[in-house]
Protein backbone atom coordinates (compact mmCIF):
# COMPACT_ATOMS: atom_id res chain seq x y z
CA UNK A 1 0.00 0.00 0.00
CA UNK A 2 2.48 2.28 1.11
CA UNK A 3 4.73 1.50 -1.88
CA UNK A 4 2.17 3.15 -4.81
CA UNK A 5 1.24 6.19 -2.52
CA UNK A 6 5.00 7.40 -1.91
CA UNK A 7 6.03 7.52 -6.24
CA UNK A 8 2.52 9.52 -6.30
CA UNK A 9 3.51 11.61 -3.80
CA UNK A 10 7.19 12.54 -5.12
CA UNK A 11 5.45 12.82 -8.24
CA UNK A 12 3.19 15.54 -6.55
CA UNK A 13 6.52 17.40 -4.53
CA UNK A 14 8.35 17.66 -7.78
CA UNK A 15 5.27 19.67 -9.70
CA UNK A 16 4.71 21.27 -6.88
CA UNK A 17 8.58 22.38 -6.33
CA UNK A 18 8.65 23.29 -10.29
CA UNK A 19 5.30 25.66 -9.53
CA UNK A 20 7.48 27.65 -6.96
CA UNK A 21 10.82 27.62 -9.12
CA UNK A 22 8.74 29.01 -11.88
CA UNK A 23 7.18 31.26 -10.10
CA UNK A 24 10.45 32.57 -8.60
CA UNK A 25 12.31 32.90 -12.08
CA UNK A 26 8.62 34.97 -12.93
CA UNK A 27 9.17 37.78 -10.34
CA UNK A 28 12.55 37.80 -11.09
CA UNK A 29 12.07 38.92 -14.85
CA UNK A 30 8.96 40.88 -13.97
CA UNK A 31 11.16 42.92 -11.33
CA UNK A 32 14.10 43.84 -13.26
CA UNK A 33 11.04 44.81 -16.15
CA UNK A 34 12.80 41.55 -18.57
CA UNK A 35 8.98 40.44 -18.94
CA UNK A 36 6.08 43.29 -19.56
CA UNK A 37 3.88 43.21 -16.65
CA UNK A 38 0.96 44.39 -18.55
CA UNK A 39 0.70 41.42 -21.57
CA UNK A 40 -2.54 39.58 -21.18
CA UNK A 41 -0.26 36.14 -21.52
CA UNK A 42 2.06 36.95 -18.66
CA UNK A 43 -1.08 38.35 -16.11
CA UNK A 44 -3.05 35.10 -16.71
CA UNK A 45 0.18 32.80 -15.79
CA UNK A 46 1.20 35.30 -12.43
CA UNK A 47 -2.03 35.31 -11.50
CA UNK A 48 -2.56 31.29 -11.80
CA UNK A 49 1.05 30.76 -10.34
CA UNK A 50 0.21 33.71 -7.39
CA UNK A 51 -3.24 31.36 -6.24
CA UNK A 52 -1.44 28.16 -6.45
CA UNK A 53 2.12 29.18 -4.21
CA UNK A 54 0.28 31.97 -2.02
CA UNK A 55 -1.05 29.30 0.14
CA UNK A 56 2.21 27.81 0.77
CA UNK A 57 3.55 31.42 0.97
CA UNK A 58 1.23 32.79 3.44
CA UNK A 59 2.09 30.58 6.74
CA UNK A 60 5.86 31.05 6.12
CA UNK A 61 5.82 34.83 5.83
CA UNK A 62 3.90 35.15 9.20
CA UNK A 63 7.14 33.90 10.65
CA UNK A 64 10.45 35.14 9.13
CA UNK A 65 10.85 38.38 10.11
CA UNK A 66 10.27 41.06 7.14
CA UNK A 67 13.21 41.93 4.88
CA UNK A 68 11.79 44.47 3.24
CA UNK A 69 11.37 44.04 -0.88
CA UNK A 70 12.67 40.17 -0.22
CA UNK A 71 11.13 37.21 -0.31
CA UNK A 72 12.43 34.30 1.35
CA UNK A 73 9.61 32.26 1.44
CA UNK A 74 9.49 30.35 -1.46
CA UNK A 75 13.36 29.60 -0.44
CA UNK A 76 12.42 28.20 2.45
CA UNK A 77 8.94 26.07 0.74
CA UNK A 78 12.09 24.69 -1.75
CA UNK A 79 13.87 23.65 1.34
CA UNK A 80 10.39 22.04 3.08
CA UNK A 81 9.31 19.97 -0.22
CA UNK A 82 13.33 18.59 -0.46
CA UNK A 83 12.81 17.87 3.56
CA UNK A 84 9.18 16.07 2.70
CA UNK A 85 11.07 13.82 -0.95
CA UNK A 86 13.91 12.55 1.36
CA UNK A 87 11.26 11.76 3.78
CA UNK A 88 9.42 10.24 1.21
CA UNK A 89 12.98 8.43 -0.01
CA UNK A 90 13.98 7.06 3.38
CA UNK A 91 10.09 5.74 3.69
CA UNK A 92 10.21 3.83 0.45
CA UNK A 93 13.22 2.26 1.24
CA UNK A 94 12.11 1.09 4.75
CA UNK A 95 8.87 -0.21 3.63
CA UNK A 96 9.30 -1.84 0.27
Amino acid sequence: MIGTIIPILQVLLNVVWWIVVVDIVLSLLISFNVINRYSDFVRTVTDALRRLTEPMYRPIRRILPDFGPLDFSPMVVLVLLQCLSIILIRMALAYP
